[in-house]
């Protein structure tokens, strides 16, 4: 296996499992964010999102199916970003601030993609 692929593929993840902890540990923000926006049930699927993120973010830097993983991780992230970074309902410097996190998000989407096309 490529040595640079396992450090990139764990580099990758490791904000995934840093944010998954928290968000389990700590879901009250997170979830209210997620009840503003009208989810039902705001601290599970705070705490069930940061799960899958944890997991999954942890499986892909032990090289464990990073395909497969990769792709719970996207699935993860896509609903976080529009919920936790909506850079369009804010205003001023909360809205630049919104905006360069949805598109750190959107590449960090990117980099999910590779890994999931990946076939080495």
């Amino acid at each position: 296996m490529n040595i640079l692929k396992s450090v990139g593929r764990a580099a990758l993840a490791a904000i995934f499992v840093q944010s998954g902890i928290d968000a389990v540990r700590s879901p009250a923000g997170r979830a209210q964010m997620v009840e503003q926006a009208g989810l039902p049930e705001p601290r599970l699927l705070t705490q069930i999102n940061g799960g899958v993120m944890a997991g999954a973010g942890t499986l892909m830097a032990l090289g464990l199916a990073p395909r497969s993983m990769a792709l719970a991780l996207l699935g993860s992230l896509v609903p976080t970003t529009i919920v936790g970074h909506d850079f369009w309902n804010a205003q001023g410097a909360e809205r630049q601030q919104q905006l360069t996190h949805f598109f750190k998000n959107v590449a960090m989407m990117g980099a999910l993609l590779l890994v999931v096309t990946d076939r080495d």
